[in-house]
């Protein structure tokens, strides 16, 4: 049988997560109805395991902001290169794209200049329905697809009334979750006793966090330390590049922390670490703003979540760009509320990050006010099967 062709096209760790969650499921449902897949990809490691073939790693070049972003402009350009010359030579039948907006743009246009035929779909969206940087974007986005999946209902109802033909399969994150094991699980994986207190910190995915979030996070983490000596750090690396200067900054703050894989991969990839089960077992995290912020949720733990980038960015985005937007962390997005504590920029100080970590550890009122909002947030997120949903909207597409 000749095999269905699939392009899809992510970059950053998270992506390369969801990714990999839709190459599993696409798989799971040709083998239900009898189809042959050929899923290329640029992508991750997890998105390789998942049985897709990597055209060029992307994982590595990611970052948020102008200035972040200069550094990483000419091996995304080569990158999109290698996916034009590969969609030119191999003519794939359907081609997903997944968030990573400048560079998924720039495939989408290449398509559509080329093959007005061939289907787009475009799985979880930039957040411009977030951001509202003028509908140049949105524009751009809605003329790309042919049909657009949404994870949240806010992304649903705004790209709808743009013209977008839009379906809400729900959060992948749903489906991701299940694997997690209960905190006791949790703690016995990770050989942390019942009573220990123990704070997940989540510094980073990317370069740029490595820079401007890792002092202050584990600046916080000291003085927290200093005030609750029983205290233990758990650190999920995200990629293994990054081991030697969280272990730097461990000593140099002095920090009773563990971090995992506790031991160097080869690979400069990370498949599978702890991350559930650190997650799962921990009191409380402190995390850059991302997906794992639902993670972190959906499994009942209060979270600081803080972001910071160049201030030159900052600077044009607030006074040239008028960037502004109501929330920075998805389980905030997903409610258009405050349910989490966010930190941005010059908020993101030691000082607000223990009062706000020391309140959600100590006042019992508050942490109860969070997990009764991470509940209310669960309900707008779907039901379980996400994945299975979105593979089967993208083989009906080909297969009409």
């Amino acid at each position: 049988m000749t095999p269905i062709k699939i392009f899809i096209s992510t970059g950053e760790v998270s992506g390369d997560l969801q990714g990999a969650l839709l190459v599993e499921a696409l798989y799971r449902q040709a083998q239900l109805q009898g189809l042959n897949l050929d899923i290329v990809a640029l992508g991750g490691a997890r998105m390789a395991a998942a049985g897709a073939t990597l055209l060029e790693n992307t994982t590595k070049i990611g970052s948020v902001g102008i200035i972040e972003s200069l550094p990483f402009v000419f091996p995304t350009l080569k990158v999109q290169q290698k996916a034009k010359e590969y969609l030119h030579n191999e003519s794939p039948n359907i081609v997903v794209l997944i968030d990573y907006m400048g560079p998924n743009l720039s495939i989408g246009n290449y398509i559509r200049k080329t093959w007005l035929n061939l289907p787009i779909i475009w799985y979880i969206a930039p957040q411009e329905w977030v951001w509202s940087l003028g509908k140049d974007k949105t524009t751009k986005i809605v003329n790309l697809t042919d049909k657009l999946l949404a994870i949240f209902p806010g992304e649903a109802n705004y790209f709808r009334q743009q013209g977008a033909d839009v379906t809400w399969v729900g959060h992948p994150i749903i489906d991701r979750i299940k694997m997690a094991p209960t905190r006791e699980k949790a703690r016995s994986i990770l050989g942390i006793d019942t009573d220990t207190l123990a704070i997940a910190l989540l510094p980073a995915s990317r370069q740029q966090e490595v820079k401007y979030l890792m002092p202050i996070m584990f600046r916080s983490a000291q003085i927290i330390q200093a005030k609750l000596p029983q205290v233990h750090f758990l650190i999920p690396l995200s990629l293994e590049i990054y081991r030697y200067a969280i272990e730097e900054a461990i000593k140099k703050y002095q920090l009773k922390a563990t971090i995992y894989p506790t031991l160097p991969q080869k690979s400069q990839e990370i498949l599978e670490s702890n991350n559930l089960e650190i997650l799962a077992g921990a009191d409380l995290a402190i995390a850059k703003s991302g997906t794992v912020n639902l993670e972190i949720a959906l499994l009942n733990v209060p979270q600081v979540v803080i972001y910071k980038v160049n201030p030159i960015t900052v600077w044009i985005a607030r006074n040239i760009l008028r960037f502004s937007i109501p929330f920075m962390s998805p389980p905030n997005l997903v409610q258009m509320k405050s349910i989490v504590p966010e930190l941005f920029q010059e908020n993101a100080t030691p000082d607000n990050i223990v009062s706000e970590a020391l309140e959600l550890l100590l006042n019992s009122q508050r942490r109860a006010q969070t997990l009764a909002d991470y509940q209310e947030m669960r309900q707008s997120l779907g039901e379980e099967g996400v994945g299975d949903r979105a593979a089967q909207v993208i083989l009906d597409l080909v297969l009409t």
